[in-house]
This record gives structure tokens, sequence and C-alpha cells, in this order.
């Protein structure tokens, strides 16, 4: 049985265009998220989903409704890499206090280790390979990436090498029994 994880980012929101670190604060698309959001439908629509999963915040849900799937599950698993502290502010700001920082490579205050994203995710996988054919996952811009870092068994810090666009997909399987990216960030 060939397994596939689809992954698709949530659209544009005021934060995510302006660089700020969006994990629990639960915002609405822009209107340029939700058009390209929109665009997804036709770029998805005749492939057929065993599975089709969400993160609980708006941003995803909602990306998820407008690419044609409103009646996604919704998995907290799937939730954005929680920043703590961080939420809310840019890199460049956290690094006036801490050169150097990224959510990969240094502890936020407050948020999530990388053990427990990676333990989290590690769930979605398990999800992904118990279901046959493909699954569909709607979710953010951290915690996508260390999802395909934990599907090619990789730790969820290696996610950092996975730059992800807002409202792009990008495909995980498998070439004969080893984990694959398919495509990334289309």
């Amino acid at each position: 049985m060939t397994h596939e994880l689809w992954l698709v980012r949530h659209g544009e929101t005021e934060w995510s265009r302006d660089g700020k670190h969006t994990s629990v604060t639960d915002l609405p698309l822009t209107e340029n998220g939700t058009e390209v959001a929109r665009s997804l439908a036709e770029k998805l629509g005749g492939i057929d989903f065993d599975l089709v999963l969400s993160s609980p915040r708006i941003r995803a849900r909602h990306t998820a409704e407008l690419a044609g799937f409103g009646d996604a599950e919704i998995d907290d698993d799937l939730v954005e890499w929680a920043y703590g502290d961080y939420e809310g502010i840019t890199t460049k700001e956290i690094r006036r206090t801490v050169p150097g920082w990224t959510v990969w490579t240094h502890p936020s205050p407050g948020g999530e280790s990388e053990a427990e994203v990676a333990t989290r995710l590690d769930r979605v996988v398990a999800r992904a390979l118990a279901t046959p054919g493909r699954t569909l996952a709607f979710a953010h811009g951290h915690s996508l990436p260390a999802l395909a870092a934990r599907w090619l068994g990789l730790p969820a810090s290696a996610g950092r090498m996975f730059r992800l666009d807002t409202a792009t997909i990008s495909v995980l399987g498998h070439h004969r029994e080893t984990p694959v990216i398919l495509r990334w960030n289309a």
C-alpha cells in the first residue's frame, strides 16, 4: 500500500505577512490569503483523500474550507509550534536580546520544546501511515516542516531546512520503502 501525506500551509494572515510568530493567536486570513486559499480548490479538487485533517486554528480551518475540505477532521496535534513569550513578535525583535535565535535552535520561554513538538507530530505520521492511501493535512509554517522532518525520520529541528510559504502544497511519500519528499512548497 502506498501512503502519501499531503501538506497545505494556511493562507496569509496579517501576522504571517508581517513575520510575527503566530501559534495560539487565532487570526483570520487576509483578503489576499482568502483569495489564494480559494485557488487551492482547483489544485486539490481532482484528488481522492482517505483522511483529511486540519489544525483547530481558524486560519487552517478556513483554508481547508476554501480549498473544498470544510469537513476536515480537527486534529490538535497539527497546531503550530507554541512560541510562548515570543508570540506576536518577529525574529528580528527576539534577536535583539537572543542573538541568532530561531525556533529550530533555541528555546522559546513558555513555549514548546522540540521534543514536545516531535511527540505530537509523530502521532500525525502514525495516523497517516495507518490510513491506506492519501492523507491531507492543513496546518502551519513551522509545524508542517517539522512534520516533514519526522516523516523522514529526522529530528523536528531538521524542518529548518524546508522553507514553506503560505497556501502551498507539499507531498510526502515513499520511494520503495524509504520515506521521501515527492513535492515541496509548490
